[in-house]
């Protein structure tokens, strides 16, 4: 069995990402993460290293099936953007503060991890270039169409509804739930395969 596989393992990292969401990285022990994951600090050592280690494996773990999902035949049209976004959406609302760590991390330099999950943004950049260089081979978008402002505009409409989650909701009066992220996802991915058609045209 594979490190991976090991449900102590798993344990570790559901608990890792409970208490670094729900506290600042310095508040966080390895003792607290051990515990809540009902075991003992040697197992992060054997498996992480250190409390560093845990943390990006943590960032890694949460952020890889979205990475993912950018080389998958999902995105192989422009009708794959709402499905995209819609996968995106059902995984943040499992963890609301995941936006806003990334963005303490990056913006703010709270805690390690910046020059990590840069890495892994940059994977997720050219990924996404490389796709967009097929839709364009495929004839289904401009050939004008500049990668880093259809990534920037893809990123905005995905992570700024679950960064102001909480004051969106206030306006609303209601919770964004499943059903309601579901028809955002729709509609955003509407609004960028609209986009990308009408610069097509030439419109």
């Amino acid at each position: 069995m594979s490190d991976t596989q090991d449900p102590v393992y798993a344990r570790l990292l559901k608990a890792a990402l409970e208490c670094f969401l729900s506290d600042d990285y310095q508040k966080v022990t390895t003792r607290m993460i051990a515990d809540k994951a009902h075991t003992n600090i040697s197992m992060i050592r054997y498996y992480f290293g250190n409390k560093e280690g845990l943390y990006e494996e943590m960032i890694r773990d949460t952020l890889k099936p979205i990475l993912d999902m950018i080389d998958s035949p999902a995105l192989n049209n422009v009708s794959g953007f709402a499905d995209y976004l819609r996968f995106y959406y059902d995984s943040m609302r499992k963890h609301p503060e995941f936006p806003k760590l990334m963005l303490k991390v990056l913006a703010l330099n709270h805690g390690p991890g910046h020059r990590f999950i840069l890495q892994l943004l940059e994977r997720g950049r050219t990924g996404a270039a490389r796709k967009l260089g097929e839709l364009k081979a495929g004839g289904h978008v401009d050939e004008a169409l500049d990668p880093d402002i259809v990534r920037m505009s893809f990123v905005s409409l995905s992570m700024m509804p679950m960064l102001l989650k909480d004051i969106f909701e206030e306006q609303m009066g209601g919770q964004m739930d499943e059903a309601f992220l579901h028809k955002l996802a729709d509609f955003n991915g509407r609004l960028l395969a609209a986009g990308m058609a009408a610069a097509q045209k030439g419109t």
